[in-house]
């Protein structure tokens, strides 16, 4: 079982992700990493001596290739359970959630792990981390970023 909660703070040395609930042109803004056949919003990895601002900045632009956007902290959140990045069930991550308006895109990078976006009006189907990512966009919708 995966447990998502919600924070209003959080240590910044706990914040090891960044994801970043994206929309342009009121649609959602989904990613397809080139090593699955799933979907999901952009982020990832803090890197080190990064801020994490500067982490979903970059994730965002790496991975759809946004040139024109506006990008807003929501709120902390954390992982409790086994999943691909918690090893054991006993295992808490921490990330921090955002939300982009992206006004336009340049291209992404040919050797990006994204191998294509998607926009479109609807959620997709097949997540990738599904216990994790509709429970933060839910987050999102509730605090009205979407």
């Amino acid at each position: 079982m995966v447990d998502v909660r919600f924070h209003e703070s959080v240590e910044d040395a706990r914040l090891k992700f960044a994801v970043i609930v994206s929309k342009a042109q009121g649609k959602w803004v989904f990613c397809k990493h080139r090593q699955r056949d799933t979907y999901e919003v952009p982020g990832g990895h803090r890197e080190k001596g990064e801020t994490i601002m500067e982490t979903a900045k970059r994730e965002l632009i790496e991975e759809t290739g946004a040139v024109d956007f506006v990008i807003k902290p929501i709120c902390a959140y954390s992982v409790k359970g086994k999943t691909r990045i918690n090893r054991d069930a006993d295992d808490e991550s921490y990330g921090m959630l955002f939300f982009a308006e992206i006004f336009s895109f340049g291209s992404i990078s040919s050797e990006s792990e994204i191998e294509k976006i998607i926009v479109s009006d609807t959620l997709v189907d097949r997540w990738t981390y599904p216990q994790i990512q509709p429970k933060l966009l839910e987050e999102a919708r509730k605090r009205g970023y979407v």
